[in-house]
């Protein structure tokens, strides 16, 4: 299709402003799923989501839209999580964008991962429509939700759309915006082949299934492809995309969204962030990857039964394909044999990570109290990173031990900000290097203090 007819969009928001009803409702519309197929949740196919509420893994959508000005549109949705342990999720799906709906629910307003997302999205230049969901509770406040969007993330409302996802309405609305505000995707059909890998995983019966955007050239089946990263050549054996179901295509062109398959077998040859080219025409720049983000919360995960050691290693392999935050490392126990340390980025991260592993692999697990990293400075001037009891030095050798600090940004309505002060400053006195400092709303110190700290908000 011609780019000038596709948008890439994504939607942002806090957890439970109504991003995957909204994304139901555009399904719907865009005559993606039937009223016979439609079902809560459409996009959270795996059933920790459902079960849960909530998304976990981004997901992809192609969907086509006839417009009222009588053309057809080409619009690849990616739906993201909202709680702030899957923000890695989003990163990753916003590279593959070009616009955002950030949705705000208009009895809440704009709430922490609101504006963590948003500076996401900032710094992937992405247009961002703003649309304020559930006007349909009787304690909506769409204006003061607006005025929130204006004074905390400076972003005018002028083309803010009013929603009610669960009753349909203004979503066509939102679909006219993403056609006229979201820009299409830029890239050269002429030149190399040059795909973005953003997610990944693995399926029994065909391999690794690789999850790309089309930045320049077109890839077909029959095709030799280049892994850049990991140097390995494989021939592409299907293209897909997801309608939602998986549907197959003959090719892919700039700026359109898809899977392949290559008969991949070898987990490690797939990385997130990598780039796809054509063997015989490389491209000359390969994309620099994502930033490797930090894990923040740690525990031991090991197998009830020690004959499993090397079906969950396997199975960690696999799992970290799907969730590139995840990060792992043997070790063992006295008490409780051979398993590993595992990283998460929070408490909620790691029992999804410890639940998908025992039902996606069958498993049985026994995870280890959760723990944080230390930095230990020892009597040989030497600064480590501690995340496991077993790693800490000998007493003797120890000259201090610090414990994590975070920088957070509190959102408070005026009536709430002289208690929370008194406990600041009661914080202060008490802990030594405990500062804060206050910003009225609107003021530029918010926005750069979040862009400086790459919006990590509580």
């Amino acid at each position: 299709m011609d780019s000038s007819r596709i948008r890439n969009f994504s939607i942002i928001a806090h957890i439970d402003h109504g991003k995957s009803t909204l994304a139901d409702r555009l399904l719907e519309l865009t005559g993606a799923v039937t009223g016979r197929e439609m079902e809560a949740q459409v996009l959270d196919d795996m059933d920790l989501e459902r079960e849960r509420g909530i998304t976990i893994k981004a997901h992809a959508v192609r969907l086509d839209y006839k417009a009222q000005d009588g053309q057809t549109y080409l619009l690849n949705l990616i739906d993201t999580p909202g709680h702030v342990d899957f923000s890695y999720e989003v990163s990753r799906s916003l590279s593959a964008c070009e616009g955002a709906l950030l949705i705000v629910d208009a009895s809440q307003g704009v709430e922490a991962q609101t504006l963590a997302n948003t500076y996401l999205a900032i710094e992937n230049n992405l247009e961002l429509i703003p649309v304020i969901n559930k006007i349909d509770l009787p304690g909506a406040e769409p204006e003061r939700a607006m005025e929130e969007i204006r004074h905390f993330i400076g972003l005018e409302t002028h083309n803010a759309i009013l929603t009610s996802a669960k009753t349909g309405q203004g979503v066509a609305e939102v679909l006219e915006a993403i056609v006229r505000d979201v820009p299409p995707p830029k890239g050269d059909a002429d030149a190399p082949l040059k795909a973005l890998i953003f997610d990944s995983w693995y399926d029994s019966y065909r391999g690794v299934i690789v999850l790309f955007r089309v930045i320049d050239g077109v890839i077909r089946p029959g095709m030799k492809i280049r892994f850049m990263s990991a140097g390995r050549d494989y021939q592409v054996d299907t293209l897909g995309v997801n309608r939602p179901r998986p549907a197959p295509i003959d090719h892919l062109g700039v700026g359109e969204v898809g899977f392949l398959t290559a008969s991949i077998k070898t987990v490690a040859d797939v990385q997130i962030g990598d780039t796809i080219t054509e063997t015989a025409r490389p491209t000359t720049e390969p994309f620099p990857g994502y930033q490797e983000i930090k894990p923040m919360v740690f525990a031991g995960l090991y197998p009830v039964d020690t004959n499993q050691y090397e079906e969950l290693r396997d199975a960690m392999d696999k799992l970290r394909l799907n969730d590139a935050s995840f990060f792992y490392e043997p070790e063992s126990s006295t008490a409780l044999g051979f398993g590993f340390r595992c990283g998460f980025l929070g408490l909620l991260h790691m029992e999804i990570v410890q639940e998908r592993l025992e039902r996606e692999f069958d498993l049985d697990l026994i995870t280890t109290a959760p723990g944080v990293r230390y930095k230990v400075t020892t009597t040989d001037g030497k600064v480590t990173e501690i995340d496991s009891p077993a790693k800490m030095p000998d007493p003797g050798r120890l000259v201090k031990i610090e414990e994590p600090a975070i920088r957070a940004t509190i959102l408070t309505p005026e009536e709430h900000l002289g208690g929370i002060l008194a406990l600041l400053e009661e914080k202060r006195g008490a802990q030594k290097g405990f500062e804060y400092i206050t910003v009225e709303p609107g003021d530029a110190d918010l926005r750069t203090t979040a862009e400086r700290d790459r919006a990590g908000f509580l």
